[in-house]
């Protein structure tokens, strides 16, 4: 009876009903847009950066991560094995990496070396398609896919020869000339200034570390992956041998970026829902004073205050409900859209996030979730205002209210 009393009296006034139920549905509506459009950039960001090179979870030997040292190596056999069998690994990328001083003539510079499987890289880094001149590399090669700015740097040209010195494995010699078979360009500034690719078994070879690799990155499904893969690899693993570490732990400046990104959209939602706070409760206070006169009567003829407080209260409520549930219903279509047809943006902007490897897109997240929270911080804070009809109601004094 107190519901369908409540759903009436909220139709008494229309205009006053549509007009809250209106700014409810564009908070919702604005809140769940921006929170999509946020996520949906990041997670496009993050999944730009991760498979660009690093991977969403990597296998090291324990310490490998903070000395980036290649005595750190690992036997590859055992480990490939044991980590590609475990459920959402769809590829497991091993990798050789050290510093090296790159010359040619007179010129020299410092580069990133990394040994690769050619094949299975190019499966997550897709490799292959950043190839600006001559052809990719295969696992038999004995040359080397440099980097534009390497090339530059160098004064090299394809079929050039470049001049690799390091230290290998436990402190060998490591010296070796290769042929330069391709040139890739990066849009990451760094890694386009200093990644110098050669075939696994050739840079095993010349770092005199057969058999061994530095780090496993893994190719996963999507991040939703990530939590079970790791677990799974820090159980079936010996974790006092090796590290299991995801993108997170990888790249604490990228969690940083996106949480005080994150920090920033909370003060706008702050500001958004404190406005849509002042218009419910000025429809509140509206409707209080407007029915003083009618509470009175109530009161007067035998309704209990606590039916009439509830009444008032579920009215407010269903208002809440009302906007809430619209702009839920509005949003999904629009945050939709722009899933599936992305922000894409051109000139300066487009160059800048480009430089970084980032695609120039933001795509929109569609997830319930983020419509259902929305519309639960609406309710919750329509139901904390609602209390002010209850509280008015217990110090209403009927014969005053009906004097008006």
């Amino acid at each position: 009876m107190l519901f369908k009393m409540a759903w009436r009296n909220i139709w008494r006034n229309r205009r006053r009903t549509f007009i809250t139920a209106a700014s409810i549905l564009f908070a919702v509506l604005f809140a769940s847009f921006m929170d999509s459009l946020q996520r949906g950039a990041w997670d496009n960001m993050i999944n730009n950066v991760v498979n660009y090179y690093f991977g969403y979870v990597q296998v090291h030997q324990d310490g490998y991560w903070e000395e980036q040292s290649i005595d750190k190596a690992f036997p590859l056999a055992d480990s490939l094995a044991q980590v590609g069998a475990v459920e959402g690994v769809e590829a497991v990328l091993p990798r050789l990496e050290s510093f090296a001083l790159a010359a040619a003539g007179e010129t020299t510079s410092g580069v990133l070396v990394a040994g690769i499987l050619p094949n299975v890289e190019n499966k997550m880094t897709d490799l292959e398609n950043r190839l600006v001149e001559g052809e990719y590399l295969t696992e038999s090669d004995e040359a080397v896919l440099v980097a534009s700015g390497v090339a530059d740097k160098l004064g090299l040209a394809l079929g050039d020869t470049l001049v690799l010195i390091s230290q290998g494995y436990r402190g060998v010699n490591a010296a070796g000339k290769y042929p330069i078979k391709g040139i890739a360009k990066f849009g990451s500034p760094d890694l386009n200034k200093q990644m110098v690719y050669l075939p696994l078994p050739a840079a095993q070879y010349f770092y005199g570390a057969p058999g061994l690799a530095t780090s496993l990155a893994l190719k996963l499904g999507g991040q939703d992956d990530i939590k079970p893969v790791v677990a799974a690899l820090r159980t079936q693993l010996d974790t006092s041998a090796y590290e299991v570490m995801d993108w997170e732990e990888l790249l604490p400046d990228l969690v940083q970026a996106r949480e005080l990104d994150t920090a920033g959209n909370v003060i706008v939602y702050f500001i958004l829902y404190m406005i849509i706070a002042f218009g419910i409760f000025g429809t509140i206070l509206m409707m209080s004073k407007e029915r003083e006169y009618e509470f009175g009567v109530l009161i007067s003829i035998g309704l209990q205050r606590w039916q009439l407080a509830l009444s008032v209260w579920v009215e407010v409520i269903l208002l809440g409900v009302l906007g809430a549930l619209s702009g839920i219903l509005l949003s999904m279509p629009i945050v939709y859209y722009f899933k599936v047809n992305p922000i894409r943006f051109g000139g300066e902007m487009a160059s800048s996030l480009e430089k970084f490897g980032f695609e120039p897109i933001f795509p929109a997240t569609f997830d319930m979730q983020i419509f259902m929270t929305q519309a639960l911080y609406v309710f919750i804070l329509t139901a904390v205002l609602a209390l002010y009809p209850i509280f008015k109601i217990r110090k209403l004094q009927p014969v005053q209210a009906m004097r008006g």
